[in-house]
């Protein structure tokens, strides 16, 4: 009976041990599914923009999680039908014990089950091993490549950097054009202006010369007019001085005459 209550009790406290080994696995899934959609979530936000390629490669990184985490399943779940077997000998077994025909067959069947129970624990260890491995594994693959995708996230925003200072660059040179031509456009007004000036200046310097040249006709005008009141008083200066001469001639004819009168007048 002593023997008996201590296999039940070790049969009870592996079976405590699968519980409690059932429950940190359950919670290991919990966790890893609330990561993985931790991770969705920053690949969705950090996605945005990217290009063709990297979405390719995210994507194949994603496709590589969800088989690991498929074969994570399928281990798990061949845990559980192993579990479920040594569940239901160790039914089987405290079934037969309860009834108390327990022979020595039983007992063999008991070590049997002993054995089985310690062989699936190894297996159950060995399994849990290399899954182990390979959560750690996938995890440091997840942390490079959350490394990889933040380098990769700096890299973007200083190319976005890079393209802002290039773009403010060419508006810079655009801006500098832009005044170099409006002062181009600012000295050929000024020249155009210049140019009017000059033109200004030599129609004003026509008007000018024309000014004065009507002036000297007119001058010319005046001096010829002059010219001919003069010479229309020197010809009645002449006029008169002709008229005095035709009086002085007619006076000494009469004067003449008179003498030839007189003489008449004597000889007779």
């Amino acid at each position: 009976r002593a023997r008996a209550r201590e296999r039940a009790r070790a049969s009870e406290r592996e079976r405590a041990r699968v519980r409690q080994s059932e429950r940190e696995r359950e919670r290991d899934r919990a966790r890893e599914s609330a990561r993985e959609r931790a991770r969705a979530r920053e690949g969705e936000s950090a996605g945005e923009g990217e290009s063709a390629g990297e979405g390719e490669s995210a994507g194949e990184g994603e496709r590589e999680r969800a088989r690991a985490s498929e074969r994570e399943r399928a281990r798990e779940r061949e845990s559980a039908r192993e579990r479920e077997r040594v569940r239901g000998r160790e039914s089987a077994s405290v079934r037969e014990r309860e009834r108390g025909r327990l022979g020595e067959s039983e007992r063999a069947r008991a070590r049997e089950t002993v054995r089985e129970r310690a062989r699936a624990r190894a297996s159950e260890r060995e399994r849990a091993r290399p899954s182990e491995r390979e959560r750690e594994r996938a995890e440091r693959e997840r942390e490079r490549a959350r490394a990889s995708e933040r380098e990769n996230a700096c890299e973007r925003e200083r190319e976005r950097e890079r393209t802002r200072a290039r773009e403010r660059e060419r508006e810079s040179a655009r801006e500098r054009e832009r005044a170099r031509e409006r002062a181009r456009e600012s000295a050929r007004a000024r020249e155009r202006e210049r140019a009017r000036a000059r033109e200004r200046e030599r129609e004003d310097e026509r008007e000018r010369e024309g000014a004065r040249e009507r002036e000297r006709r007119r001058e010319r005008e005046r001096e010829g007019a002059r010219e001919r009141e003069d010479e229309r008083e020197r010809e009645r200066v002449r006029e008169r001085e002709r008229e005095r001469e035709r009086e002085r001639e007619g006076e000494r004819e009469r004067a003449r005459e008179r003498r030839r009168e007189r003489e008449r007048e004597r000889g007779g």
